[in-house]
């Protein structure tokens, strides 16, 4: 797999049906190693062990319903109250964090209604906040928890 501008973590790595597999510890099972989802699983680690998010308040890969259209987020990270804090799209390192990358995560986030977005290819990251005036502040990383 590439590197990666996250830090490393301990990783427990598998083969199912020949296939290469990665343990992810929020699911809780065996799940593809593609190179999305080894992105994926840094910054869930990146969000635990650095950022302090509980594993528990993380949600990966569920299904949301926009406007009757069936969609997929990659992670979103809940605060005290059980609303929605962070999301986070993930894309493999070979692909360019452009504009519709952003449209793509605030389309999700018409729904989700969290204050803190992110997109992130592994290599290059960009994180904000929404504000009440309905602008984007750009932050020098991940929000902590």
């Amino acid at each position: 797999m590439l590197n990666l501008t996250l830090p490393p973590f301990e990783y427990n790595l598998g083969k199912q049906n020949g296939m290469p597999v990665i343990f992810d510890v929020i699911r809780r099972k065996y799940v593809a190693l593609t190179p999305e989802e080894w992105v994926r699983q840094h910054v869930i680690h990146y969000l635990i062990e650095k950022k302090q998010y509980p594993r528990t308040w993380i949600a990966v890969e569920k299904e949301i319903d926009l406007y009757g259209l069936k969609r997929r987020f990659d992670i979103v990270c809940y605060d005290k109250k059980s609303e929605p804090y962070l999301i986070v799209e993930c894309k493999a390192p070979t692909v360019a964090l452009s504009q519709s990358v952003f449209d793509q995560v605030f389309r999700y986030n018409l729904v989700l209604a969290a204050p803190y977005v992110a997109i992130t290819n592994g290599v290059t990251h960009y994180c904000g906040q929404l504000n009440e005036d309905r602008t984007f502040s750009f932050l020098p990383d991940f929000p902590s928890f």
